[in-house]
């Protein structure tokens, strides 16, 4: 079920969850985020992948989210909806429960605290890949998951039918151009890291599934002229959104972007526990280069 290949290139927005100060969803900054980043140009939008605290959104959020982005896309930007974890069955019966009608394509993290074998890992991703009626994407976050998808395992996976690309974060550098190298010419290689996002482009990805782009409207920038081949222009831009990038992640995702929206007067900096709002430290070196 391979996709056009222009579909999700470009920028995806990996959307946070906005919420109330008591924890609830808030639909209306949800929307006001919609609209932001839409007009900023994001080419996708991702919806409850971690950045959106998928790990603490309930199954009925999930779904009030999902539909609630459906209804505000003038644009008809193409969805990448998260389908993550580490229980192969529940997500078996997951895909079974949800209404992939005005879905484009599934984000999927790796098995995450199990460290399954690569073997594992091939055997979970075809399992959801036979099951699920939209193609998949892959997602390699050793960094969150303990485990890492080899250039090896990516490979094998690209020949599935309905598996159509990877979000690759591994910052292996070295192990994403061997997947560019070696990759069938439809497999779409994703920047998972917004500060690799140049030079994955320089030697093959198609774009990034990015944090930053919640907000800055020079990240969008920055990819599509590193895509158009303005490398220098590109660069320049990365140079300049490379201190905010630092403080986004240092009291953990999305605390950083969160707090950065709330100073945008986007949404509120609250997120769900175990992560807590960003500390006034933080929150004041991010208004510092906000402000720059």
């Amino acid at each position: 079920m391979k996709l056009p290949q222009n579909q999700l290139k470009g920028v995806g927005v990996a959307l946070v969850t906005p919420f109330t100060e008591d924890y609830q969803l808030d639909l209306a900054s949800f929307e006001k985020l919609l609209a932001h980043t839409t007009a900023m140009g994001v080419d996708y939008w991702v919806i409850q992948g971690t950045t959106g605290e998928s790990p603490t959104t309930t199954a009925k959020e999930k779904k009030v989210l999902l539909e609630f982005a459906k209804k505000n896309n003038p644009n008809n930007l193409p969805i990448v909806y998260g389908i993550g974890g580490n229980n192969t069955e529940n997500l078996l019966q997951i895909i079974q429960e949800t209404d992939f009608s005005g879905i484009t394509a599934v984000l999927s993290a790796s098995p995450y605290y199990n460290k399954p074998s690569q073997a594992g890992i091939v055997a979970h991703y075809e399992k959801l890949a036979e099951a699920l009626p939209v193609p998949i994407i892959l997602y390699n976050v050793p960094g969150r998951t303990a485990s890492n998808l080899t250039a090896e395992t990516t490979l094998k996976l690209a020949q599935h039918p309905n598996i159509i690309g990877i979000k690759e974060a591994s910052g292996n550098l070295l192990q994403c151009m061997e997947i560019a190298r070696r990759k069938p010419e439809d497999f779409l290689l994703i920047s998972g890291d917004d500060m690799l996002t140049v030079p994955m482009v320089s030697f093959g990805a198609v774009g990034v599934i990015s944090v930053l782009a919640n907000a800055l409207k020079a990240f969008n920038e920055m990819t599509h002229l590193a895509l158009a081949g303005d490398f220098a222009k590109a660069t320049e831009k990365l140079f300049e959104i490379l201190p905010l990038n630092d403080l986004m992640y240092v009291e953990g995702n999305p605390t950083g972007i969160k707090q950065l929206l709330a100073e945008m007067g986007i949404c509120s900096s609250q997120v769900r526990l175990p992560l807590v709002k960003a500390s006034q430290e933080l929150t004041e070196k991010i208004r510092k280069l906000l402000k720059k």
